[in-house]
C-alpha cells in the first residue's frame, strides 16, 4: 500500500510539474523553468518521507569546495537525482537521452541546460559532453554525472567511464564523489519501496590535474567503498565490496556476437 501510494504521487507530481515546465520553457531564458524543477524535486522528495517512509539523510556537505565542481555520484537508484538535486539552487546535470522520448520532456531539459548524452557511451557522448559541459561551465555551474552510465544494483558495479575525467580535465574543475545506500530503499527503477534512512555523503574532494587511470581508479575507489560501508551501516552487517558486472550494453553486444 505504502509503494502504491508513492508511485500515485511519483506520476502526479510529474505529470503536473512536467506540463507546468514545459510551458515555463516558453519563457526566454531558464530561471522559469529551474524554478519549477526545483519545486518538483523539492514536493518529490516530500512524497519520499510521507508516502514511502524514505528519509534522506546528507552527509559531508561541509566537504563541497567554494565555486564551480563536478559531483561524481553513485547510481543506484531513480531517487538519486531528486535527492542530490535538491542540496544545491542551480545544478547541471549528465543525462541518457533515453529521457528524451518522453513527450515534451527534451524541451525542458534542453531549457534546464542539461547535458543529454548518447546512452552507449562513444565519441558522440564524448562530444555532447564537452560542449554542453562547456556552457555549463562558462555559467559557473556545478554539475552532476553517474559515471557508470546506468542503475546499478545494490552490491554491484558498473566499469567506470571516462566522460568524468575528460570533464575534469577539460574545465580543470574539481570533483566531489557522492556515496549512496538509496537502493536499498527505491531500488533501481522498481515499484516496490522500503522505508527507512537513506544516506548520501559527499566524500573528500579529488583535486585537478591528476591523470586518466589515476583519476578514474580513485574516484571508483572511493565511492564504492564508501558505499558499500553505507549498504552494511543500513543493513547492521558487514562490509561487502560491490561486484563488478557487465552494463546492459555489453550484455547486449556479447549476445549479438554470439548469435
Amino acid at each position: 500500500m505504502r509503494s502504491l501510494t508513492f508511485n500515485i504521487a511519483y506520476w502526479f507530481l510529474s505529470i503536473g510539474y512536467g506540463l507546468t515546465a514545459a510551458f515555463a520553457a516558453l519563457a526566454p531564458g531558464r530561471d522559469a523553468t529551474a524554478w519549477v524543477i526545483r519545486r518538483y524535486v523539492k514536493r518529490m522528495v516530500q512524497a519520499m518521507r510521507v508516502f514511502a517512509g524514505i528519509r534522506i539523510e546528507v552527509r559531508g556537505k561541509e566537504r563541497l569546495p567554494a565555486g564551480a565542481f563536478i559531483i561524481a555520484s553513485k547510481h543506484q537508484s531513480w531517487g538519486d537525482g531528486f535527492a542530490t538535486y535538491d542540496q544545491f539552487d542551480d545544478l547541471a546535470f549528465v543525462t541518457g537521452d533515453h529521457l528524451e522520448k518522453f513527450p515534451l520532456l527534451g524541451t525542458v531539459l534542453k531549457k534546464l541546460g542539461a547535458i543529454v548524452v548518447n546512452n552507449c557511451g562513444g565519441r558522440e557522448a564524448r562530444d555532447s559532453l564537452k560542449q554542453s559541459g562547456a556552457t555549463a561551465h562558462a555559467e559557473g555551474r556545478k554539475i552532476l554525472i553517474y559515471p557508470e552510465g546506468n542503475l546499478a544494483k545494490v552490491g554491484e558495479k558498473f566499469r567506470y567511464r571516462s566522460g568524468v575525467w575528460h570533464m575534469y580535465r577539460d574545465f580543470d574543475m574539481p570533483v566531489v564523489p557522492l556515496a549512496s545506500n538509496l537502493g536499498l530503499f527505491w531500488p533501481q527503477e522498481d515499484f516496490a519501496k522500503h522505508p527507512g534512512t537513506a544516506t548520501l555523503e559527499f566524500l573528500d574532494v579529488i583535486p585537478t590535474g591528476l591523470g586518466k587511470e589515476e583519476f578514474l581508479a580513485r574516484l571508483e575507489s572511493v565511492v564504492e567503498a564508501r558505499t558499500a560501508e553505507l549498504i552494511a551501516e543500513a543493513r547492521g552487517g558487514s562490509v561487502v565490496p560491490n561486484v563488478l558486472v557487465p552494463t546492459p550494453d555489453e550484455v547486449r553486444k556479447a549476445a549479438a556476437r554470439a548469435q
